[in-house]
């Protein structure tokens, strides 16, 4: 397991990337990212949270980021978008508020 310090760096890290794959898509991959985020958040809307931890909200838009990022499509985005911003609304790694305001400008 990566320690709190560790595991805000490689969301960063995601997070930064994500960014980066927005600002340069075109307006229709954009558009595509978007739906892509908006399913997420629905997918991750109908999971409840278990004992305090959104674990298997972030796990399921993870699989549906793994299945999009191995078929190479720009959907990708918005579901790694959407995992992201579950773990940092479990609000237990250090400069969370921070990445929070980020991936809240992204989304």
């Amino acid at each position: 397991m990566f320690s709190p310090e560790d595991e805000t760096n490689h969301l960063t890290e995601t997070l930064i990337f994500t960014l980066n794959v927005i600002v340069e898509a075109s307006p229709d991959d954009r558009h595509r990212i978007a739906e892509a985020f908006l399913s997420a958040q629905t997918l991750a809307a109908s999971i409840p949270i278990e004992a305090g931890s959104a674990r298997p909200r972030i796990v399921a838009c993870l699989e549906q980021f793994q299945m999009h990022k191995a078929a190479e499509e720009i959907e990708a985005a918005g579901w790694i978008l959407c995992a992201i911003q579950e773990r940092i609304a479990e609000m237990d790694l250090p400069e969370w508020e921070k990445m929070n305001a980020i991936a809240h400008k992204a989304a």
